[in-house]
């Protein structure tokens, strides 16, 4: 675990070697009445310790022999992380929902009618439980990537398709509390020609990998994040988001009201549970490009959060085959 200090990193490990992960950490921090990040000042203050170069981690790819960035949050068993999200949140993200679920013989879709839900009832005051937003489960721990890792497109799939976002990333204390570390980029990668056939397969739509960091950003206030997102092909650019702005002044929904509608359930408040939860995006790529294509670049920038998050695109070959479960 490092401290992004421009482009430098403080390796917190070389002072600490319990602090090779923000889960550690967090768990040492509350044991001592502290957040993370007043924790993670402490060491660093308290030696002298080791100063790395962001640019090579920033461009290394998993495997490499001079290291390579992983999430900036996950959970050492993968079991104990729970990813989700919520949608349809963006003022500038309900047309194209809308336009992907109609029927030419439907008025207003399911998509206007929760949208508009949250126009309504999704800022509520301090205290008042407001409307309850689109949500889904997107997965474990087991398809979360880092930066420049493989976001793969498997073999049962119609298509890949990028969602820029952020996430908040949340561990649950001893006594079920939710405890925000902080925001990081996400790319909820997603399925959006299967959702566009029938709305009900939104759920399987979701059950994909995804991507968070390259950093977590625990000061953020998350009122207004621009951001940008482009897609390159052989160094071409063949998609460009231009700007993106998320964060609660864009959105239909107070940050407080996606938490409490999240974490309201008993099933996502067991102790020790990590938690990464994307917040919707206001635009995609799909309807502006041909299928995704093996080795296309997404690029995610949002300048309050640090450097971009970049993964390739990884086609796995079709496979119809059914799969065969085996008496036990």
């Amino acid at each position: 675990m490092g401290v992004v200090r421009g482009e430098e990193v403080l390796d917190v490990t070389s002072v600490h070697t319990p602090g090779w992960c923000v889960y550690r950490l967090f768990q040492e921090a509350r044991s001592r009445g502290q957040t993370l990040e007043q924790y993670a000042q402490e060491l660093l203050a308290s030696g002298k310790p080791r100063i790395l170069s962001y640019g090579p981690f920033l461009r290394a790819h998993p495997g490499d022999e001079q290291g390579w960035l992983l999430p900036p949050v996950d959970h050492p068993d993968p079991g104990h992380c729970v990813i989700g999200g919520t949608g349809l949140t963006h003022l500038g993200s309900t047309a194209q929902r809308d336009q992907m679920h109609r029927a030419a013989e439907t008025p207003k879709t399911d998509s206007q009618r929760m949208f508009e839900m949250g126009l309504e009832g999704g800022k509520p005051a301090p205290g008042v439980r407001g409307v309850a937003p689109e949500c889904f489960y997107k997965g474990s721990g087991a398809i979360l990537r880092g930066p420049n890792d493989y976001l793969d497109i498997p073999p049962y799939a119609m298509d890949g398709g990028e969602e820029p976002e952020i996430v908040g990333c949340y561990v649950i204390g001893r006594d079920g509390t939710p405890y925000r570390l902080g925001f990081a980029i996400g790319n909820e990668w997603s399925d959006h020609p299967m959702e566009r056939v029938n709305y009900l397969w939104l759920a399987p739509s979701k059950l994909r990998p995804c991507a968070i960091g390259p950093e977590l950003v625990t000061d953020e206030p998350f009122q207004d994040l621009r951001g940008r997102c482009r897609i390159l092909r052989a160094g071409e650019v063949l998609y460009d988001s231009g700007e993106l702005l998320t964060g609660e002044l864009h959105m239909s929904h107070t940050l407080a009201n996606l938490e409490d509608h999240h974490f309201k359930h008993d099933q996502f408040r067991v102790p020790g549970d990590v938690h990464i939860y994307f917040f919707g995006t206001m635009k995609l790529s799909f309807g502006h490009r041909g299928p995704m294509q093996d080795g296309d670049i997404v690029e995610i920038a949002f300048l309050a959060l640090g450097a971009p998050l970049v993964n390739p695109v990884r086609r796995r070959p079709p496979d119809a085959t059914p799969l065969t479960v085996k008496k036990g």
